[in-house]
């Protein structure tokens, strides 16, 4: 085992969903999951979490904590906004051997593989990445305030605008823009909805806006049509070219396909991998720059 041992990887994918710690130790892969882990709104509680997993998985391993914690490592964590954090975190968790990011990297690495791409990531919140030559670029991902274009949540926010602006006769009125104002209880109550709604409150309105998309609805075809030309406009720019590979990750991401251009529907692969196996792959190469 002392052999092997010697080929050990950690690698930690956490969100706001759930946290994920996993090892790859020769050909043996081990994985446990945990809560919610996002470091920028909530470090202490991303922490516990995070240090529980650990625990965890050096359980199922029979090994100790202060051992694992020098294994190299590769950290991809929802709210690791810049080195200061990476570094808060390393030093809380005492890691010694690790590299610590967003949960972007993972997510791209995992999706492509080595190969050269993009991904557009769209569920509650939103990015793109692009993979040249081993070489990572990233846009996207500042939030639901000032961000997040195309995620779910976007999706949604959209939809209650045109309902409102359906309302003041300013926009053509459809089934979608009646049935959110029938939903919500008229402006007032859809007013009073998005002042209080979290995210994943106005996400879970998408799925309303894709099925009316799919039935010829012309305020949700809009809508639909705006976020593809985000994803297009963003992937070009991140160095996309016809024949390159890209993935639509998230739960809306695929909603976005028909409307995308002739040359990026030809190219819509699915993602060889989830996050997880992209950070892994990211922790070899972390044992790779230390040897």
């Amino acid at each position: 085992m002392t052999e092997s041992r010697i080929s050990a990887v950690m690698a930690v994918d956490g969100g706001g969903t759930r946290c994920r710690v996993a090892c790859r130790i020769g050909d043996t892969f081990h994985s446990v999951e945990t809560g919610a882990a996002n470091v920028s709104t909530d470090f202490d509680g991303a922490l516990v979490q995070i240090k529980a997993g650990i625990e965890d998985l050096a359980g199922v391993l029979g090994v100790k904590v202060r051992d694992m914690i020098k294994w190299p490592a590769f950290v991809g964590l929802a709210g690791v906004t810049d080195a200061r954090m990476a570094d808060r975190l390393r030093a809380a968790l005492g890691l010694t051997n690790a590299r610590i990011e967003d949960d972007r990297p993972a997510a791209l690495r995992g999706a492509l593989g080595a190969q050269d791409g993009v991904i557009a990531h769209c569920g509650t919140g939103s990015f793109l990445a692009a993979q040249q030559d081993g070489v990572m670029r990233f846009a996207g991902g500042w939030g639901s305030v000032l961000g997040d274009e195309a995620s779910a949540q976007w999706v949604g926010r959209r939809a209650l605008s045109a309902a409102l602006c359906a309302y003041d006769g300013t926009q053509v009125d459809t089934g979608l823009t009646q049935k959110l104002l029938a939903d919500l209880h008229g402006p007032a109550g859809i007013v009073r909805f998005a002042g209080a709604a979290t995210p994943a409150q106005f996400g879970a309105l998408a799925p309303d806006v894709t099925a009316a998309a799919r039935s010829g609805d012309q305020v949700a075809q809009l809508i639909m049509r705006a976020g593809a030309d985000y994803i297009a406009g963003i992937a070009k720019q991140l160095g996309w070219q016809a024949g390159k590979a890209i993935c639509l990750t998230g739960g809306i991401a695929m909603q976005y396909a028909d409307y995308l251009p002739t040359d990026m529907q030809s190219a819509i692969r699915p993602p060889l991998g989830e996050p997880l196996t992209g950070a892994l792959a990211l922790a070899a190469e972390v044992r790779h720059e230390h040897h």
